[in-house]
Order: structure tokens, then C-alpha cells, then sequence
């Protein structure tokens, strides 16, 4: 099944049996490597070994051959600048290494390069002001080595982007704010699903029809907290898909299960069985909720990689059972992640300069999303015209490549 860094399944459903949540995790934490702390130039490429300090190179660029070792880290740069400028980082020593540039005083982070293996070569491009810099290198199984710093001269408005780290005694403030929102969240989905079984049960299947939705929207709006959820998340909102009988396989379960058979006309009788199922799966995940931990670490992540999956599987009406109701799960997988960055907020005001960017393409997203909701109902996204269709992708997406620099700025990096 689809796994996260963890190996902890997640989702709706899209691997064998179970979830479709946290496998882009680990793709989703390569790229917060590579963005490093948002819109930070990281190694641009390979760039020739050794060579002369603050040389011109062919990209018009000044080239700077600066060392990685245990023994000499940052040596190398002698005529130090301001402006745009690229560093020849070359690992001397006989293990990989991850090498950052930062502020001594602050610990700030203007660019890092990660996985730069033994006797090779990578350019790090940067843009710098006025300040005080050093290189801090940081072997594998080893502590970390703080080059000299240097000086430049001048303003430092200069400088590219640039943020502190975020540690996890940070992390933890928001994640216990979260934690405690989901309670609630769980208990407001123990009374609405409650409401569908009893439906159900009494064989009022237009009531039930009209009872699915609302239950289903406080669960994806849930999002975050999915890999904490475990195998309860398969049981709640699993999808089918990867079970060799699919959506009539016996192993199907959860809210897809239920949709499937309300639109596609099972009787009362034979949804008994699985909406019960459902509600008790439900009141387990309400009751044991208290005792879950979240990994403050997945924080930062769970922020992009929600808009994430809805690309991948909302946006493409892959779970989609029968309700046509994909475009309200995406417009709640959206309130989901404005709920995450509420609480993530406090540390990224000082951090991501972007985040006023990013709040107006969420609010742009959402009137998007809210333009296809007409006397209550949501239009199937197999009915979209072209253009809407292409518009709705645009928004999200976009939305969604910015939210990478969340995860980027959360993910917490080696210092020592």
C-alpha cells in the first residue's frame, strides 16, 4: 500500500486495500529538500572541481571553489561580495555531506545543498547582501563542522531569501492546537455519522443520501492528521481500489462503500451492514483520538500535501462512488488546510514572506470552488465545461506548489 517516510498508510483508499493520502510524503519531502527553506536556490548542478576564488565563469557569474571536509569547511572563500554568485561546493572527504550557508549570528538559512557525495562537485547559487555568512558542514554519522564566517560589506536588503530553521519544540505549541481541533472535528463526525446509520437503519435512503455528504466533509476536512489515524482511516474512507473485487468487494468499507450503494440502488438491507461498520469505526477513531500523538515533524508537510492529493484523486474524480460530490471534498480538503496554516501561522509570519501570496490564491481557489455549488449542489466533475475544468486545475495547482514552501520552511534540518 501507499506509505509515508513512516510506512504508515493513509487515505481514501488508492493502494491495495487501503489508503491514497501520505504516499506523495516522501516525494513531498524530497522537494522540501530541493526548494530548501521555500524560494532558496539550492545546488543548481555540477560545476567544475576546484578552480579559483570569485573567478567569472561562462554563466557571466563570479564562481567561488569552496571545500567541504571535516577539516576544512568553507575554505576557499577569500573575496567575499555581494550580489548573485555561485559556490563550487567540493566534497574532500570519503563521506556524503549536506552543506548550508548561513547567518552565525541568527542561524538563518540562504541556500543548502544535500547528498554531495564524496570527491564530486555542485554550484550552490545564491543572492547575497551585507552581513556575516558561514558554511556549516554536516557529514553523515557525524557532528556538524562551522566554517569561518565572513563578512561582506554593504546593505543587507540585499540578500536573497533566507529563513531560520524551524526546530521542534516549535512545532509542538501548533501540533497540540491541532490535535485538539481534531478532537472536536471527531466528535462532530461521531454525531453526523450517526445520523446516516440511524437512516439507514430505518430505511430511509433519501434521508441517508442527504445525511452522506455532510458526514463525509467533516472527515476530509481532517486532513493532517490522516497519518495518525492509521488502519481506522482504510475503515472510514477507503475507496475499493486495489481489492480484487473492487467497489463489490467484501473487504470495501467506510464512506465509499455507503455512497456506492445509496447511488447506486442497494436497498436498506444491504447498507445496514457496512453503515453500521462505519459508525463504529468512527466512535473508535473519536474514542482513541485522546490517546494519538501527531509527529510534530509531519506539521509543515501535511500543509501541502493535502491540496496534493486532492490534484491527484478529487480533481480527477477518481474517488467518486456514485454522489458526484468530489468538487465539495476538494472545497473541504481546502478548509482542512487553511485550519493547519491558522495554527502553523504564528511561525510563519516571520518566515515565509510569501504567505500574503498564498492566502490570496487560497481565497482565489475557494471562490472557485464555490462557483460550482448551485441551490445546494455540486456539480460532478465529469460535467465541468473545458474551461472551468482547466481553471479549476490552474487554481489548485498553484495553490498547492505554493504550499510546498510551507513544507519546506517546517521541515526541520540537522544544526549540529
Amino acid at each position: 500500500m501507499p506509505t509515508s517516510a513512516a510506512g504508515t498508510g493513509t487515505g481514501s483508499g488508492e493502494g491495495p486495500a487501503v489508503g491514497r493520502r501520505i504516499w506523495v510524503a516522501v516525494a513531498v519531502t524530497a522537494t522540501a529538500t530541493a526548494v530548501a527553506l521555500g524560494a532558496l536556490l539550492t545546488a543548481e548542478g555540477p560545476g567544475a572541481a576546484g578552480g579559483h576564488p570569485a573567478a567569472t565563469a561562462s554563466d557571466g557569474l563570479r564562481h567561488t571553489a569552496v571545500e567541504v571536509s571535516p577539516g576544512s569547511c568553507g575554505r576557499g572563500w577569500t573575496r567575499p561580495h555581494p550580489g548573485t554568485q555561485v559556490f563550487d561546493l567540493t566534497n574532500t572527504s570519503n563521506g556524503p555531506a549536506e552543506v548550508d550557508l548561513t547567518d552565525p549570528r541568527t542561524g538563518a538559512v540562504y541556500a543548502e545543498t544535500e547528498g554531495l557525495a564524496p570527491g564530486t562537485t555542485r554550484a550552490m547559487r545564491v543572492v547575497l547582501g551585507g552581513g556575516s555568512y558561514s558554511f556549516i558542514c554536516l557529514p553523515d554519522d557525524a557532528d556538524a563542522v562551522h566554517g569561518p564566517t565572513v563578512h561582506i560589506a554593504g546593505a543587507a536588503r540585499g540578500s536573497g531569501p533566507h529563513a531560520v530553521p524551524v526546530t521542534e519544540h516549535d512545532l509542538v505549541p501548533p501540533t497540540l492546537a491541532y490535535q485538539k481541533w481534531i478532537g472536536a472535528r471527531a466528535a462532530e463526525l461521531a454525531r453526523k455519522t450517526g445520523v446516516l446509520r440511524k437512516a439507514v437503519d430505518r430505511g430511509d435512503l433519501a434521508a441517508a443520501r442527504a445525511a452522506w455528504l455532510p458526514a463525509h466533509l467533516v472527515y476530509e476536512r481532517m486532513g493532517a492528521a490522516y497519518g495518525t489515524f492509521g488502519d481506522a482511516d482504510a475503515a472510514i474512507n477507503g475507496t475499493g481500489a486495489g481489492l480484487p473485487g473492487g467497489s463489490h468487494d467484501p473487504d470495501f468499507q467506510g464512506f465509499h462503500r455507503v455512497e456506492y450503494g445509496l447511488w447506486h440502488g442497494e436497498s436498506a438491507a444491504s447498507l445496514r451492514g457496512p453503515a453500521d461498520r462505519l459508525d463504529a469505526a468512527v466512535r473508535a477513531l473519536r474514542d482513541g483520538w485522546p490517546q494519538q500523538r501527531m509527529d510534530p515533524a509531519d506539521l509543515g508537510l501535511r500543509a501541502h500535501e493535502v491540496l496534493e492529493n486532492t490534484v491527484q484523486f478529487e480533481l480527477t474524480g477518481r474517488t467518486d462512488r456514485g454522489s458526484g460530490t468530489s468538487l465539495a471534498t476538494a472545497r473541504a480538503n481546502l478548509d482542512g488546510t487553511r485550519e493547519l496554516l491558522s495554527v502553523l501561522r504564528p511561525l510563519l509570519t516571520s518566515r515565509d514572506p510569501g504567505l500574503p501570496h498564498l492566502d490570496s490564491w487560497l481565497d482565489r481557489t475557494q471562490r472557485t470552488l464555490d462557483g460550482f455549488r448551485h441551490d445546494g449542489r455540486w456539480t460532478p466533475v465529469d460535467r465541468l465545461k473545458t474551461a472551468d475544468r482547466e481553471r479549476l486545475n490552474a487554481d489548485v495547482s498553484q495553490a498547492t506548489e505554493l504550499l510546498s514552501q510551507v513544507a519546506a520552511l517546517c521541515d526541520l534540518r540537522r544544526t549540529s
